[in-house]
């Protein structure tokens, strides 16, 4: 293999991980400033609109790029619908499901649960769009499903409060299937605005109806809040979501999208190590086992597309980008 081949693959595999670090991270940064000691901790609506904030700027400079590149066009009234319907399931929705039910569950049950989307993806194909169910999904949704369930019940057997375990997993698990009605209806709106130009825009809707919300819900004075809690959602904002986006990218680019998803799959493992050692929280073989279920589900899932993109007749249509994953 020519030496610039091997380097660009290496690079391409190194900022894949580094991509799935930064997205392992946001869980992390989450409880951390939901941690920070004050007389009232941060609520979910703050903190998310703080993220939003401190994204906004590479939001819209994304937008503007778009834009230009579309020669300035305007939107139709369909595809405008669709950007306003599916930003708000998947930014808007996603993520203020996720970070309450972060308040009740740790960040590894977390991380697994938010992880099933792409079956949940592939189940909502099948009940509203006709698809098929094929083997390596069913399979894969009992695997990762069975891991949930280990790991739900490490989670139960450090807390006496069932109903709390059980809201926050709730509240996670709508989380998923908002970003997974996301990833079943953009197809359409990436094939008539463009993955780019689609991505940025439904991130900017989702960026005001968080501000909205915030503003709608929220006393401007709960702005004010210690410093700690600033950097971890300026932290949020950079590391766990522009930087990662950014690597996904580029990544992409240099081994595609089918593998940059696989090495992706090392993020629930990360979030779990890293919520042992950076939060506290207790490390089980539960929690281990779970996490292997999951992982094999979703790599299951990703090899089986993998070998179908591969065909002759698949091969000649370009590699769908996966969305920008602010979400995750």
């Amino acid at each position: 293999m020519p030496w610039k081949h091997w380097s660009a693959e290496r690079l391409g595999l190194a900022l894949a991980v580094l991509a799935a670090l930064g997205f392992s991270f946001k869980a992390i940064f989450v409880k951390l400033a939901y941690a920070v000691p004050q007389p009232v901790a941060v609520d979910a609506v703050t903190l998310l609109a703080l993220r939003m904030a401190f994204s906004l700027p590479f939001f819209a400079w994304m937008g503007w790029r778009a834009h230009r590149a579309a020669g300035g066009a305007g939107l139709d009234r369909r595809s405008l619908v669709w950007v306003v319907a599916l930003g708000l399931l998947g930014y808007y929705g996603a993520s203020i499901l996720d970070f309450l039910g972060l308040q009740y569950i740790s960040a590894s049950l977390e991380r697994l649960i938010l992880f099933t989307y792409p079956l949940l993806t592939i189940l909502i194909g099948v009940f509203f769009f006709g698809k098929r169910l094929g083997w390596p999904e069913g399979a894969a949704l009992l695997l990762s499903y069975a891991g949930i369930g280990l790991a739900f019940a490490h989670d139960l057997h450090l807390t006496a409060d069932m109903r709390t375990v059980l809201l926050g997993s709730a509240l996670v698990l709508g989380s998923a299937l908002s970003y997974a009605f996301y990833q079943a209806g953009s197809e359409p709106a990436i094939a008539r605005l463009g993955a780019m130009r689609f991505s940025a825009l439904a991130l900017l809707v989702s960026t005001f109806a968080t501000l909205a919300h915030f503003a709608a819900t929220q006393p401007l004075a709960a702005l004010q809040q210690p410093l700690p809690v600033y950097g971890h959602a300026l932290g949020m904002a950079v590391f766990s979501t522009v930087l990662p986006v950014l690597m996904t990218s580029a990544a992409i680019r240099h081994i595609g999208a089918g593998r940059t998803a696989l090495v992706g799959s090392l993020g629930p493992v990360m979030t779990i190590f890293f919520s042992a050692w950076l939060l506290g929280e207790a490390l089980s073989w539960w929690q281990l086992g779970g996490a292997a279920l999951v992982l094999s589900g979703v790599l299951l899932i990703g090899i089986s597309r993998q070998r179908t993109t591969s065909r002759p007749a698949a091969a000649a249509q370009p590699a769908k980008p996966p969305h920008l994953a602010a979400h995750r």
